[in-house]
């Protein structure tokens, strides 16, 4: 029962978090329009949602208190399918071939993620995050995981690489920590709320600064990978790279794969593929949502004194000049 609380949650936070993305674009869509220019935290539908994206990611952290994090982390393409087809009604898009293709196969693919996942308890107490902490599976892992992280730093600072998969691997090496650390602080609260006191431990508060420092440079990297790259690439990438690393740790740091037969862990992994391929093709060929802005304010420019606002016209053969009586005007001056 527990498990199953854990996917519901999951699921309801990402379908959250995709209604609140596509709530904050319409919001900023509308201010563009807007004849009188305001700043977006001013306007009361950005808010709105903001606040569902709070309570998505506050549903995630909660999830993997009741879950695998094999289970969990796979459902963000949630998410992502959930956007595609909520963007229809909040933005007018028109429904692709493409994203009633990709949300069956992503469909299929959580089916048999939620059939076949590890069935293991979930309860951890501050004794065993510990146990798990100081493991060899795990401290052999580790190492290697700040090994090629050094690598792709190395790489990123010094040789000014900043390709999209250099970024987007240092991203999910991170959240593989994040959501080690998101587990255990999860799970132990849980059980201080049921009665067990679990806050006493040490471990309970390494664990919290793991996850604010892994969260906090998972989140520069990705910001830049979006700066750099369009959305369209960054969004397939990351889910990919983010699920594979953070169920290649639940597997190493919290032995969820332990005791599943065989044919369980092949339809599970047969599950993230198709979602995987689902995913990808939501995404691929997307067009980017611009921004359409009517004219270009040229603000205040000290010393002189502004008259309007230019109106260029890419079709017009003076794109970028001045009209032909403004010319006569000075000419005669």
């Amino acid at each position: 029962q527990a498990q199953i609380l854990g996917v519901l949650l999951a699921a309801a936070s990402n379908f959250l978090i995709s209604v609140s993305l596509n709530i904050q674009k319409c919001a900023h869509l509308r201010l563009v329009c807007q004849a009188e220019q305001k700043p977006y935290y001013r306007s009361k539908l950005w808010w709105c949602g903001i606040t569902l994206l709070g309570l998505g990611e506050v549903g995630n952290f909660t999830a993997y208190g009741f879950a695998p994090i094999a289970l969990v982390a796979p459902l963000g393409c949630v998410s992502v399918i959930g956007s595609a087809f909520i963007s229809v009604f909040f933005l007018k898009r028109t429904m692709r071939t493409a994203d009633i293709l990709g949300g069956a196969l992503t469909i299929t693919g959580i089916y048999l993620l939620v059939t076949f996942a590890p069935n293991v308890p979930q309860e951890l107490t501050g004794r065993q995050v510990q146990n798990y902490l100081v493991s060899w599976p795990f401290l052999v892992y580790s190492i290697l995981e700040i090994i090629i992280f050094c690598i792709l730093l190395y790489f990123y600072k010094r040789k000014a690489v900043k390709h999209i998969v250099v970024l987007l691997m240092m991203v999910a090496l991170l959240a593989s920590l994040t959501v080690i650390a998101v587990k255990a602080v999860s799970s132990m609260i849980a059980l201080s709320v049921k009665g067990e006191m679990q806050l006493t431990y040490s471990v309970f508060y390494i664990m919290i600064v793991l996850m604010a420092t892994s969260c906090a440079f998972q989140i520069k990297f990705l910001n830049q990978a979006i700066h750099l790259y369009e959305a369209t690439a960054v969004v397939p990438i990351n889910f990919v790279f983010f699920t594979t690393s953070a169920t290649i740790s639940g597997v190493i740091f919290y032995r969820e794969f332990q005791s599943t037969a065989l044919l369980s862990v092949f339809m599970f992994l047969f599950g993230c593929l198709l979602s995987f391929l689902g995913v990808i093709i939501i995404a691929r060929n997307k067009k980017e949502e611009h921004l359409q802005i009517p004219f270009i304010d040229c603000g205040h420019i000290p010393g002189q004194k502004l008259t309007g606002k230019i109106q260029p016209d890419s079709h017009s053969s003076c794109y970028g000049t001045l009209n032909k009586e403004d010319d006569s005007v000075k000419s005669q001056s």
